[in-house]
């Protein structure tokens, strides 16, 4: 990922002009973003599907667009900011997913989208970091075993029920089939292990793993990756994190005491195939093998209030 930055130009932006926006009509809160920009006449909206925002957020940077706004969940916006990463291009959030937990960490309301769009028109830009896997841009956190397994069903079962159902049944799917991966782990320190595994999980920045605002970036916690492995791999122990995933998401499955915990600047994880389906910010994505993980520092400008 470049990290090349123009000098921020959202405060001479005129008043007058209006912000682009894009909005994913897929995601979970699509109706409502579009309600609360439709009556506002401070954004020019476009709506897009996923596989198009790349290019359009690149093409707005390259016009010289000094801020745009951009309504999805934590995909939309992971690919939204990652391509706007070293242009100086400000992006602002409307949060439109199910979970939405990079808005959670910028502070911003979820459910205030007048207080959203004031901020998206009048707040201030911030740098923030990334992380990225084969220059594949990460917001949040990627994952690599069971969560996968569990996502991917999770989105068959959604083609014919609500979200909150299909986690369940997704759940239950993975527990009648519970696996293992057998994984090589190289850290920047030079650390080495050989692992067999049923979860690794990689997160920008420290997370906090005790029951109190669990999975959350820590407070003053180190600007890096945060690297989880869970070393138990029997049927039972797969199976219990297969049933905290339906009820919590991915943080539950990174709250057990059998772990091993790497802080590092950067990884390299191989698995026995070239090939990897893994999880990034939800979304799934295939990748070959070897995956290099990265922690990208200030890579991209964010509004916040």
């Amino acid at each position: 990922m470049a990290t090349t930055r123009r000098s921020g130009r959202g405060a001479r932006r005129s008043a007058a002009t209006p912000i682009p926006a894009i909005l994913n009509p897929g995601s979970g809160s699509a109706a409502r973003a579009r309600a609360a920009l439709a009556s506002d006449a401070r954004f020019r909206v476009r709506e897009l599907e996923p596989a198009r925002i790349v290019g359009a957020v690149r093409a707005e940077a390259r016009r010289g667009t000094p801020r745009l706004l951009v309504c999805g969940g934590d995909g939309t916006l992971c690919a939204a900011i990652g391509a706007a990463a070293g242009t100086g291009m400000e992006i602002a959030v409307f949060p439109g997913g199910t979970l939405n937990h990079f808005v959670r960490d910028l502070g911003l309301p979820l459910d205030d989208a007048a207080m959203v769009l004031d901020v998206a028109v009048n707040g201030t830009a911030r740098s923030v970091d990334l992380g990225s896997v084969n220059g594949h841009p990460i917001l949040n956190t990627s994952s690599v075993g069971v969560y996968v397994d569990f996502v991917r069903r999770r989105e068959r079962h959604e083609q014919r029920m609500d979200y909150r159902p299909a986690s369940v049944a997704a759940a239950v799917d993975v527990w009648r089939d519970p696996r293992a991966l057998d994984i090589d782990l190289r850290t920047a320190d030079g650390a080495h292990h050989r692992l067999r595994t049923p979860l690794l999980f990689v997160g920008v920045h420290e997370r906090v793993l005790d029951r109190a605002g669990l999975g959350t970036r820590r407070v003053n916690g180190a600007r890096a990756l945060q690297i989880l492995v869970v070393n138990e791999h029997t049927p039972a122990r797969v199976h219990a994190l297969a049933v905290k995933a339906a009820a919590r998401g991915i943080e539950a499955l990174i709250a057990e005491d059998e772990i091993e915990c790497h802080v590092t600047a950067s990884a390299v994880v191989a698995t026995s195939r070239r090939t990897a389906t893994i999880a990034v910010d939800g979304e799934l994505l295939t990748v070959r093998s070897p995956m290099r993980y990265e922690f990208v520092p200030r890579a991209a400008e964010v509004v916040h209030g």
